[in-house]
């Protein structure tokens, strides 16, 4: 059976004392069952976040990307080996915002798919349509395209270590939302394609997250949808009320 998650992605966000009091509040919280908590924190934070979390055994911290090569002249960049070492397993790859302002490519992201689980990571891996794609009609092949460009020539095997992540661009950040039948339209369809690429029982024991300006008041009804396990959650997994009832939400 697949696990309900809910990421909290930080993006660049939070001072180490707001990170250390946020962190402090979520590990209080009490977690549904069959549910992960998982905080995607900067890399200055990882291993102290890593530590405050130790005890509470349904909350972990993941990077919010990784570099696609194991080691070497690379400067400022950060390894799946450097992760490893602190020990960090999961990681958040393929964000629009990283698509879109540092230009990752397909080739570029299935390489670092490749790399991080070969390093044994679980990999958050991200796809979404803009507003013009949508508009367009484009939407359905555009994010099925994303998938199989980085994701289908790997076994299926390795699709235990991977969670999708639906985020339509023209939802996040902008206090729109996808309406929870257009979410689970499209996570409908993405199961679909898992489906038609390796077989249903995959397909059915992937957990597709939504991530479009997820918060409290929407959090519980987007859940409720059948192929909608959990959301990549921006903004709101910075206060630490606002992330508790989304987790409370399952």
């Amino acid at each position: 059976m697949r696990k309900n998650i809910a990421v909290g992605n930080w993006k660049m966000n939070l001072s180490f004392d707001d990170a250390k009091a946020l962190v402090s509040e979520l590990v209080k919280v009490d977690v549904p069952d069959n549910t992960d908590v998982i905080l995607g924190v900067p890399y200055p934070y990882l291993a102290q976040m890593n530590e405050m979390v130790s005890g509470a055994s349904k909350v972990s911290i993941a990077a919010q990307n990784c570099h696609e090569k194991e080691k070497g002249a690379y400067t400022g960049e950060v390894s799946t080996g450097m992760l490893s070492s602190i020990g960090i397993n999961t990681v958040i790859l393929g964000h629009s915002e990283r698509r879109e302002y540092q230009k990752e490519s397909a080739e570029l992201l299935a390489e670092k798919v490749n790399t991080a689980l070969a390093a044994g990571f679980r990999v958050i891996f991200c796809c979404g349509e803009s507003l013009t794609t949508r508009e367009s009609g484009q939407h359905f092949d555009y994010v099925a395209d994303q998938i199989k460009d980085s994701l289908f020539d790997l076994d299926a095997s390795a699709w235990k270590q991977i969670v999708l992540a639906y985020e339509p661009i023209w939802a996040i950040g902008t206090g729109v939302t996808a309406s929870p039948e257009q979410a689970q339209e499209m996570h409908a369809h993405i199961r679909k394609q898992l489906a038609e690429k390796y077989n249903q029982d995959l397909a059915n024991d992937t957990s597709i997250l939504y991530g479009g300006s997820v918060k409290p008041a929407n959090a519980e009804q987007l859940f409720s949808k059948e192929d909608i396990d959990g959301g990549l959650v921006g903004g709101a997994s910075l206060k630490a009320a606002d992330f508790s009832q989304i987790i409370k939400s399952f």
